[in-house]
């Protein structure tokens, strides 16, 4: 009795070293509650050593910051060193590192402002209290995780997620990133006010702030996702309009096939007739590259080639390149989906690999670009071939991709170079460069 007699003692009397101690060893389920949050509303899913290193980071330097960093400034610093550890560990955009640092941020500001004034009414406490007492600073703490945990279930299984697309337009991705900033600031702001006068609050104030944050970040969140639709739906207008100019042209092939049947049977037949069979393959070349055409068109198809951008993207080269009369071959098995890389990235060294092509072949005097993807599970990865004709067999593929590097008049050779550094960013993806006598081919490797 006198041991549980002794402790008791301890728990209830002030004793700030000891509740120091309890906060410290406590913040190792505050570390993983932040991280099951920001998961859960990003829709992450990383391996357990990300996780892992994610936990005993963060929580490494909140016991460094708790003994060098004086209340409440601490906080920020916090927050900083937070967005850089998720940008590095789970290897995230900037912007998606704020917004997972501001979000969780937001939940348990959000909770600790509104049982902070209610809990010391309650008790009958003051602040100074909850912080030198041992007993009232574990059952603050119990009661804050068992509200986060209840939250993290919610976000899991409700699916309630922020999907943010990665090659948003450049403004759209500013204004975003300003309002969260914002409200990182006014959560920062208001966690020090709180510090400082949370004696002095009456408890309907401290609810009606509390209500206040909340419509703001409600607001915020809403007004978010009606930017991310927005965008989605302008895509997918692009999307549609791309289709139907595609299901045009290949209408109007179709048509002429239909039409010229009955010409193409006979012709195919008056050869046969007259065993003419240099005639005969000479004519089917001819018909097959009208055949490919019509391919080409049937795989220009947003079910196919299923990502919005890329289809885009892939159908405004595929026309401009059939409007200066070259020819273009594409074969698409892949799922872009699954796709193994950022897709902002992904359409940039696309875009560049397809405006070289098109300009090199444009100098030839027979103009092809040949298009494969394809998914090479053998080896793990998947792969985009671009190749082309191309005039100056002399063109060093080492050099190519130096700053300032250009084989072409009046180009800053800058394309080749922004493709080197996505590739040395990105470890898991490889360039092969490769030529002959008649094609110059880029392969791009992104392994899984």
């Amino acid at each position: 009795m006198e041991i549980l007699n002794s402790i008791w003692i301890s728990l209830s009397s002030p004793n700030e070293q000891l509740t120091n101690i309890i906060v410290i060893f406590m913040g190792i389920f505050e570390a993983i509650f932040t991280m099951y949050l920001f998961l859960a509303i990003l829709d992450l899913k990383p391996s357990n050593k990300q996780k892992i290193s994610y936990v005993l980071s963060i929580y490494a330097f909140s016991i460094f910051a708790v003994y060098l960093i004086p209340d409440p400034f601490n906080i920020f610093i916090n927050y900083i060193v937070n967005i850089l550890l998720i940008l590095y560990i789970f290897k995230i955009s900037i912007l998606k590192s704020v917004l997972a640092t501001v979000s969780s941020a937001i939940i348990f500001g959000l909770i600790g402002f509104l049982l902070a004034n209610p809990y010391l009414t309650l008790l009958r406490i003051t602040s100074e209290e909850l912080t030198i007492i041992p007993i009232y600073r574990i059952g603050y703490l119990i009661l804050m995780y068992f509200i986060l945990s209840l939250i993290v279930l919610v976000l899991k299984y409700r699916k309630f997620t922020l999907q943010l697309l990665e090659d948003m337009p450049s403004k759209t991705r500013l204004v975003i990133f300003v309002n969260i900033i914002l409200g990182l600031i006014t959560l920062v702001i208001y966690s020090i006010t709180i510090f400082y006068y949370i004696d002095i609050l009456p408890v309907f104030l401290t609810f009606f702030n509390f209500i206040s944050l909340l419509a703001y970040f409600g607001i915020s969140i809403y007004s978010l996702n009606k930017i991310i639709k927005l965008t989605l739906t302008t895509r997918k207008l692009e999307s549609a309009e791309s289709y139907n100019n595609t299901l045009r042209i290949l209408h109007d092939n179709v048509r002429g096939f239909k039409h010229d049947f009955d010409n193409i049977v006979t012709t195919i037949g008056g050869y046969i007739k007259t065993e003419d069979m240099e005639g005969l393959k000479k004519y089917y070349i001819e018909l097959e590259d009208d055949c490919q055409k019509v391919n080409n068109l049937y795989i220009l198809n947003p079910e196919i080639v299923n990502n919005d951008g890329i289809y885009n993207l892939l159908t405004k080269k595929y026309n401009e390149a059939t409007s200066k009369n070259i020819t273009v071959n594409i074969s698409f098995l892949l799922d872009l989906g699954t796709l193994h890389m950022k897709i902002y990235e992904f359409a940039r060294i696309l875009g560049i690999l397809l405006d070289n092509a098109i300009e090199a072949s444009l100098e030839c005097d027979e103009k092809i670009i040949n298009i494969s993807f394809r998914n090479d599970t053998k080896n793990s990865r998947e792969l985009i071939t671009i190749e082309n004709t191309y005039n100056d067999k002399n063109i060093d593929t080492n050099k190519i991709f130096e700053k300032g590097i250009s084989y072409k008049e009046n180009h800053t050779g800058l394309g080749l170079w922004e493709i080197k550094k996505l590739v040395k960013k990105n470890n898991h993806i490889n360039l092969v460069t490769t030529k002959d006598p008649v094609y110059f081919s880029q392969t791009l490797e992104i392994y899984y």
